[in-house]
């Protein structure tokens, strides 16, 4: 895995990011998500496991019409 940013040419290291979604009617907002950070610009990419465990947390927030949620990253989005 090319550990060096495609934008700035800066390391990857495992960091922490804040996820935010628009649902239309409302927000979520995921923090301390695990993620991979460039050094230079700040970057971030998420691994497949995590997008799909967020995605998963998105989704039900949409099912709920939750207006505002905003929560800590537990592995997976509350």
């Amino acid at each position: 895995m090319n550990r060096n940013c495609r934008l700035c040419g800066g390391s990857r290291t495992q960091g922490h990011a804040t996820f935010a979604a628009e649902l239309g009617f409302g927000v979520v907002v995921v923090r301390h998500v695990s993620a991979m950070v460039a050094d230079q610009c700040g970057e971030e990419w998420l691994d497949d496991s995590v997008a799909e465990a967020l995605e998963s947390g998105i989704a039900a927030a949409r099912a709920n019409h939750t207006n505002v949620e905003v929560t800590e990253w537990r592995g997976r989005a509350a």
